[in-house]
């Protein structure tokens, strides 16, 4: 059959229209079994009040259209031999994916108390939203899940980031229509325009339509055909409508039509890889149009339920005190006939369970949702042969990310199936411009002649680049969760765009990594963070906002990392350790503009594996106790730390200085919060117990006070950080406003130091001329001072 034909496949007959029939009713009792039952799950006896939850949660309305789809998936893997993953974009529509899985078989595999008889179907009831059980979500404890479906909009993101470099995988994901309002599903539904059909598998979208949210109608179900069909051919779909309310023809309906689409993506498959013609195809997807809580109460109370936002969650309310209500549970599950579905000993009937496929073609059983099991390691190169040659520290300077760049051209070329770069637009602004050598800008829409003039766009190209944040968060969250590796980059003010996506997958690694002992680990998600804070020239206070540190330090130590490297073969350092971790958010903050380089490779190397240290080659206390510690993070902190250091050193000769410099952030912790904090001991050994220590950090100074409340010495601990003032200003002037800058850092010494308080007056109004002058400067030419722009330490 030709792709885009309209040809009707042969429905289904009738011995097989009554088998699919029962296996979808033993789906909704399932799923109306788990929001109801406590006891008498087979409902072999008159259902009573003590048979019924005392709390009532979870979401009934979309459950019957999504166990429709998959119980119809389950027909044409059998069939074809496919390989699929389910996604279930609706917020709450876990119990239709749970029933399922619990009906293959692969539920009771995992968890053998929810054996497939009487016994285990009342505690796989009763555990669902039930303290102590599992909630109603799609969350890791879910067989065949990557998406937790929370928090709305990422399903058809994670679909497509599953899909990319697996060919012969198809991701269908139900997109609820409430889910569609949201702005990351609006922008990721141009993610075909990214999928290589040669390279690719497929990604097949159903947008349910069943008409309601919590309380209100939904746009899309209430705008006319013609004007749904017009905005996903836009978009760059083939749209198929199936829609009704008779079970019995929307079986038929969604049988001829998800086979229709089956066999047009494997045409377009199958022309591409046959001709090695990459042009983006129009992709097939479906339109399912069916009543919100179908086949559930059709009227309670004199309200309209079935077809209805009453349907969404809980159609009826009160069925452990009001008798009403009672018989109506009753009536609508026994409905479904139960006693027809499972045996004597509340098994599923066999000819039922032979509907579904076997082993790991089942969808609750497919190793790409469990993608730490195939997992490969990356084929990493050796960082050392990327590093800066640094003679004297603090004399020469490189642009870190630019550095960085070339070591990732080369994982990209050894891992040319399991490695991407996402980014927003900003890869060559990012100063990664050397990964286009290893591949180039994946684009599958139209080309211009002009592209061929630096536009570094490829069919084939590994570099994925769309202004959308969340939609490429979602495609590399997709893309690990199914085993595969990459790196984040995105200038520091916009990565709060993703926060909470962050938080969800930060949520996601935690429950699998801590309590889900089936999941096998998978590559961290890894982002660099850059075009900082402190380097905004002519951006301006809009890009002023370092803040994205807070919301990682909120998630647990044990699923996220902060690095700091102050230089590029710290940077260098740090991503490799990254890129081989597994189970983490890795933070890397560097900026991309030229700095210091401190450290040779070997140094740096320890450096980074202690995450803090002493550097005695910038400091003056020659190991004994000091009048006070310089300490700092990040590289413009560390830049103007070590000149604070210098200046001091020229007034005050006998000044014992120690100066720390921290590259992993969560070293500030106590050991007893995180397994890689300092012990008290290491800290006092680093700070002392009773001197003054001034820590000049890249963010918010109350983390650094957060990270250490708890130390011997934090009241003699005294955080300068970004303070939120900032516009159009040279570098200098700008962490003088914040006073980060060397004159502030050297006065702060001045005042904490109290041998030096009554003989530093005139080096402190030296310091505040300094700060005057230079502010001046900035305003009359446009530039930081010479000295000040190239400066350099002295040996």
């Amino acid at each position: 059959m030709m792709a885009g034909s309209t040809e009707v496949l042969a429905p289904l007959g009738p011995e097989e229209l009554r088998k699919i029939n029962a296996y979808w009713r033993a789906c909704n009792y399932l799923s109306a079994g788990m929001i109801y039952l406590r006891a008498n799950p087979l409902l072999r006896e008159p259902l009573k009040a003590e048979h019924i939850k005392n709390r009532l949660l979870g979401h009934w309305g979309s459950d019957p259209g999504q166990s429709l789809v998959w119980v119809h998936l389950n027909r044409l893997i059998r069939k074809y031999d496919l390989n699929v993953v389910y996604i279930s974009g609706p917020g709450h529509g876990a119990p239709a994916t749970l029933a399922n899985c619990y009906l293959e078989g692969r539920y009771s595999e995992i968890y053998p108390d929810k054996s497939r008889d009487e016994a285990g179907l009342l505690k796989f009831f009763r555990q669902f939203s039930f303290p102590g059980g599992i909630g109603s979500h799609c969350t890791p404890e879910t067989p065949g899940s990557i998406h937790e479906g929370g928090e709305l909009g990422y399903s058809i993101s994670h679909a497509y980031g599953a899909a990319f470099d697996n060919p012969d995988l198809i991701v269908t994901v139900v997109v609820g229509d409430g889910e569609a309002e949201t702005g990351p599903l609006a922008t990721s539904w141009h993610s075909n325009k990214f999928l290589n059909p040669i390279r690719d598998g497929a990604v097949l979208p159903v947008l349910h339509l069943n008409g309601y949210k919590i309380a209100n109608p939904t746009i899309l179900a209430r705008i006319p055909q013609a004007e749904l069909e017009s905005l996903l051919i836009g978009y760059g779909h083939k749209p198929h409508f199936v829609e009704g309310d008779d079970p019995s023809l929307m079986h038929q309906k969604l049988a001829s039509t998800l086979e229709q689409c089956i066999l047009e993506i494997r045409f377009l498959q199958q022309h591409a890889r046959s001709t090695g013609d990459p042009t983006r195809p129009r992709w097939p997807m479906i339109v399912l149009r069916s009543p919100k809580g179908w086949t559930g109460p059709k009227e309670v109370d004199g309200h309209k339920v079935e077809g209805s936002w009453r349907a969404h969650q809980v159609p009826v309310s009160h069925p452990d005190t009001n008798k009403k209500d009672l018989k109506l549970v009753e009536d609508w599950m026994r409905s479904y006939k139960p006693e027809e579905l499972f045996d004597a000993s509340g098994t599923l009937i066999s000819e039922l369970q032979e509907l579904a496929p076997s082993g790991p073609r089942r969808i609750s059983a497919n190793p790409h949702a469990n993608g730490g099991l195939l997992r490969k390691e990356l084929d990493l190169p050796d960082f050392r042969d990327y590093a800066v040659e640094v003679k004297t520290p603090g004399t020469t300077y490189a642009p870190p990310t630019d550095i960085l760049a070339h070591f990732l051209a080369e994982v990209m070329r050894r891992n040319m199936n399991s490695f991407r770069v996402f980014g927003p637009d900003e890869t060559a602004s990012n100063r990664l411009t050397a990964i286009y050598s290893a591949s180039k800008k994946t684009w599958l829409a139209e080309y211009k002649p002009e592209d061929d003039d630096g536009g570094e766009l490829d069919v084939f190209g590994r570099v994925m680049e769309m202004l959308s944040e969340h939609t490429l968060e979602g495609w590399f969250e997709g893309y690990v969760l199914t085993g595969r590796h990459g790196l984040f980059s995105s200038y520091e003010a916009f990565i709060h765009i993703i926060d909470s996506m962050f938080n969800q997958h930060a949520k996601w690694l935690e429950k699998s990594k801590k309590e889900v002992s089936w999941r096998a680990p998978v590559p961290s998600i890894n982002m660099l963070i850059t075009s900082l804070v402190w380097r905004q020239d002519h951006n301006g206070f809009t890009h002023q906002d370092p803040g994205f540190l807070d919301v990682v330090t909120n998630k647990s130590p044990d699923v996220v990392r902060i690095y700091l490297p102050p230089d590029a073969n710290c940077l260098l350092s740090v991503t490799d350790h990254c890129l081989r971790s597994r189970d983490y958010i890795n933070v890397i903050v560097a900026d991309k503009q030229e700095h210091l380089q401190y450290l040779t490779m070997e140094d740096a190397i320890r450096h980074c594996t202690k995450g803090i240290g002493i550097w005695d080659w910038a400091s003056t206390d020659d190991g004994e106790q000091p009048d006070v510690v310089m300490a700092c993070a990040g590289d413009i902190a560390t830049m103007e730390s070590l000149a604070a250091v210098e200046i001091l050193k020229q007034h005050f000769s006998d000044l014992k200085i120690r100066f720390v410099n921290v590259v992993d952030l969560f070293r500030l912790m106590p050991a007893s919060e995180h397994p890689h904090g300092l012990s008290d001991r290491d800290f006092d050994s680093l700070f002392t117990t009773d001197k003054p220590v001034i820590f000049n950090f890249h963010s918010y100074a109350s983390l650094v006070h957060k990270l250490s409340y708890r130390r011997t010495n934090h009241e003699n601990i005294h955080v300068r950080g970004y303070k939120e003032k900032g516009n159009i200003n040279t570098p200098l002037e700008l962490a003088i406003i914040n006073q980060i800058d060397r004159f502030d850092l050297a006065i702060d010494v001045i005042d904490r130091v109290p041998r030096l308080r009554p003989i530093g007056a005139h080096v402190k109004e030296w310091l505040k001329d300094q700060i005057i002058d230079s502010v001046n400067y900035a305003h009359t030419e446009g530039i930081d001072k010479e000295e000040m722009r190239n400066w350099k330490w002295a040996k």
